[in-house]
């Protein structure tokens, strides 16, 4: 399944860097791509391993929010 992320607070490589490496991280996520310019975070996951929530609160722990 693949899902876009609108995440405010992004703006530079190590942002970009912050964001893939925690989604990344999580059990389920096979990749994660961030566009800087547009402010959003393309997701491909297994939903049967990880939920949505799971990935917001893991780009909310690395400071940055999430547009609903």
């Amino acid at each position: 399944m693949e899902k876009t992320l609108h995440v405010q607070g992004m703006s530079c490589g190590h942002c970009k860097m912050a964001v893939e490496g925690a989604l990344k991280e999580l059990d389920g996520v096979s990749a994660a791509e961030v566009d800087l310019a547009a402010g959003k975070v393309e997701v491909a996951f297994d939903e049967s391993k990880v939920n949505i929530d799971a990935m917001k609160d893991a780009i909310e722990e690395q400071g940055y929010d999430i547009e609903d």
